[in-house]
């Protein structure tokens, strides 16, 4: 029953995701960077219960209770906030209002013409249809090859490598104790969502630029460089301080939140409206595809060190 659920959960889940960077990719890219900065908010969420629980000397059980109940909470004033929603000022106005009165207020404002380019825009798209999948993945297949590099090249090294990077200030025992929380963790995600929020207002480089590619494919110097860190009985140390770990860290992981989101929010711009709901579900299989091709060389890589 428990292996059931899960695997129903990340079924919907994965649908929801798909159908949301679908719907998403037909307003400006803003919108999609503002879906994965929440993604990115739950990391830092989730790293800041770490570092709390590491902080209270909590025992296992107290620790796992405290897991256990944080999101319950969560899942109650995300209940509350929308059963709230619909009694603001604001909701009452817009859902009380006539959908004649939108209607009339359209076509005053709207000329003859303008109607006319609508009403034959809107025949021509009523009359086609939606493209077949491979037909998509053509027309967004370099930003599907990118988005799986992006998630690939992180996986492939956090956590299994960065967790294993050790201070050199040992005599401090509490640095110690929080330094794989801080430093690798909480460093992480906090760049990261500072990544993922960047898009909504700069977007360079553009999706036809030769340079976006180039940066994708360039993080793969993040592996030697983290590989390289202060790890224990490693074979090779070049960056042994605290202060270049962190660097490597924070241009690590605000890379891979920028780039992933423009990934996420360039892929439909290559496509019709209609088929935007196609290209978010490829979009969120490649990143699937990405986290699995990481996860699976991470093992190789950490025999490596």
């Amino acid at each position: 029953m428990r292996v059931c659920g899960v695997t129903w959960v990340q079924v919907f889940g994965a649908v929801l995701q798909g159908s949301l960077f679908g719907v998403v990719g037909l307003f400006p890219p803003r919108y999609s960077t503002l879906f994965m900065s929440g993604q990115g908010l739950a990391g830092i969420f989730a790293a800041v219960a770490m570092l709390l629980s590491i902080l209270s000397n909590a025992d296992k059980s107290s620790a796992a209770l405290g897991y256990f109940i944080t999101p319950c909470v969560a899942t109650l004033g995300t209940l509350l906030c929308y059963l709230l929603l619909p009694h603001l000022e604001f909701a009452c106005f817009y859902l009380n209002r006539s959908q004649s009165d939108n209607v009339e207020t359209a076509q005053e404002l709207l000329s003859s013409t303008d109607k006319k380019n609508l009403e034959a825009k809107g025949k021509s798209e009523e009359i086609q249809e939606r493209s077949s999948v491979l037909a998509v993945f053509k027309q967004i297949w370099l930003m599907a090859v990118c988005v799986t590099c992006v998630f690939a090249v992180t996986l492939s090294v956090f956590p299994v490598i960065t967790v294993r990077v050790q201070t050199v200030y040992k005599d401090s025992a509490a640095w110690t104790k929080v330094f794989t929380c801080v430093c690798c963790f909480i460093v992480f995600n906090a760049m990261d969502l500072a990544g993922r929020s960047t898009p909504s207002l700069v977007q360079w480089p553009s999706k036809d630029s030769v340079l976006f590619p180039a940066a994708v494919f360039s993080r793969l110097v993040f592996i030697p460089l983290l590989m390289t860190c202060n790890i224990e009985n490693s074979r090779i140390i070049l960056f042994s301080h605290d202060c270049a770990f962190i660097t490597i860290m924070a241009l690590f992981s605000f890379s891979n939140g920028y780039l992933a989101s423009l990934c996420m929010a360039y892929a439909p711009q290559f496509v019709r409206s209609k088929d935007c709901e196609t290209a978010g579900t490829l979009m969120t299989f490649f990143l699937v595809l990405g986290l699995a091709l990481g996860a699976s060389f991470s093992f190789l890589l950490g025999k490596l060190v």
